[in-house]
């Protein structure tokens, strides 16, 4: 009798799968153990096992569709054997919403869409100059660039005004005078609603030389894939069912900083060549600021353990491990990878792990127990630009770490003004599992590992 292989759950939060691609054809002899195909999750994609020997009868699912969790993707049996494809147990919900064509423009429909935007086109001289009177039609300009214009022959109705409001400065008559005279237009009138009596701001002048030919891009509807609609799914739910709260503090990243980069220093003269003239290869283990908030963040909720729990209803979990999880992103969406007993392991070993996760989180090939089970998440946008941020909690977490990047900025040190170096954290709370006095005694841990980290040294 012929084995059903059905779509398996490969993750806690699939629903359906998507068959990329299969491994091998109809009619092929398999064993225990060879791989089938490779199956999308909403997290990672992953190879489908065999767990029979015998040959591939019949496929029931092809490359690239969508296939619920139990429903039967293969027959694999003794060479020969008829199977009939089994009945879906459920069905995926995959259908992309269906779009009706705009109506023609009519007198009874004035509202309706006229032509393809694709070929819509406007000339830049066809664009009217807004010029911002007040409602007694009085022209808003100041004293000095009043003045400034009367003295250089130019006619401050024909100039766009930038300041507050509309008003036309010094600034808009100097570079009225380089671009040559102002071109005449009409000034608008006041009119009789208040609506239209509204100051009216143009736009800078980098944003209005943009060209105006449209469309921006191609007009599509693209199918949500597995992994953003679990995103989006998660996030709703996080928001709605968490009580979120938020803490922000401002740490000296200096210390942090000179740590780090002695102890590249260290590493690069490790693997420097042994003879002279020998190729130089950057040191794998190179450090990053990332690793150590890693690291901090750990042996934070060493110290205050009631940050290292979960909600879970009926009852709060307390972790016995730190797990701490950070997130990557990736085509489509993000992935959260997590370190196991990050607390255990020192800044190299925490840089090995996270490079090697990241990597293979870009490719798509973490396994389940690779990105789940973490009990805390660390954010990092620092790395563009970004100096602070708030984060929604990955459920079943009690909180988030949201890093910014470090800024150069002035600080009061004793009675002196000196440049410092400064990073903003900002902590994400689940008020079910934690107040906002513990989370201030994990922000506070925090702060004060990042600021002495030669203290996880030891």
């Amino acid at each position: 009798m012929a084995h059903i292989i059905d779509m398996p759950k490969l993750s806690d939060t699939m629903t359906v799968g998507t068959l990329v691609k299969w491994l091998k054809q109809e009619g092929d002899a398999v064993k225990a153990g060879d791989m089938l195909a490779e199956v999308e999750t909403d997290k990672a994609t992953m190879e489908l096992e065999s767990f029979f020997d015998g040959t591939l009868l019949k496929i029931f699912a092809p490359g690239g569709s969508q296939v619920a969790i139990g429903d039967a993707l293969c027959a694999v049996g003794k060479p020969g054997e008829t199977v009939a494809a089994p009945a879906k147990k459920s069905t995926p919900t995959t259908a992309a919403p269906k779009t009706a064509s705009a109506p023609a423009a009519t007198p009874s429909n004035p509202k309706a869409k006229i032509g393809n935007p694709k070929s819509v086109s406007l000339p830049h001289s066809a664009l009217p100059t807004l010029h911002i009177t007040t409602p007694s039609g009085r022209l808003k300009i100041t004293p000095l660039a009043k003045k400034l214009a009367a003295e250089k022959g130019l006619d401050p109705s024909d100039i766009v005004g930038t300041g507050p409001a509309g008003r036309i400065t010094r600034a808009d008559i100097l570079a009225a005078e380089v671009a040559g005279a102002a071109t005449p237009t009409s000034r608008v009138a006041s009119a009789s609603s208040p609506q239209d009596n509204f100051p009216l701001r143009t736009l800078p002048t980098a944003i209005s030389s943009l060209p105006t030919t449209f469309p921006i891009q191609e007009e599509k509807l693209v199918p949500v894939s597995n992994m953003r609609a679990t995103i989006a799914r998660r996030l709703v739910e996080s928001k709605n069912s968490i009580p979120h709260f938020y803490l922000d503090l401002e740490i000296d990243a200096a210390p942090l900083l000179e740590l780090r980069a002695r102890l590249n220093a260290s590493l690069e003269k490790d693997a420097a060549p042994a003879k002279p003239g020998a190729p130089v290869t950057p040191p794998a283990d190179k450090l990053s600021v990332n690793d150590f908030i890693l690291k901090a963040a750990a042996e934070a909720l060493r110290a205050v353990p009631a940050m290292n729990c979960s909600w879970l209803g009926h009852a709060i979990q307390h972790h016995p491990g730190v797990h701490v999880s950070f997130a990557v992103a990736i085509e489509d969406g993000l992935i959260t990878p997590v370190i196991r007993d990050t607390h255990t392991k020192n800044f190299v070993t925490i840089s090995r792990e996270t490079k090697d996760l990241a990597k293979r989180a870009k490719e798509k090939k973490l396994k389940p127990e690779e990105f789940t089970g973490g009990t805390f998440c660390v954010t990092n946008l620092g790395m563009m630009g970004i100096d602070r941020f708030c984060a929604i909690i990955n459920p079943p977490n009690a909180a988030i770490l949201a890093v910014g990047a470090t800024v150069k900025k002035p600080v009061v040190q004793g009675d002196a003004i000196v440049i410092g170096q400064r990073m903003n954290l900002t902590l994400s709370g689940d008020h079910r599992v934690v107040d906002g006095a513990t989370a201030a005694q994990f922000l506070t841990a925090l702060k004060s590992l990042l600021e002495k980290p030669a203290l996880m040294l030891l």
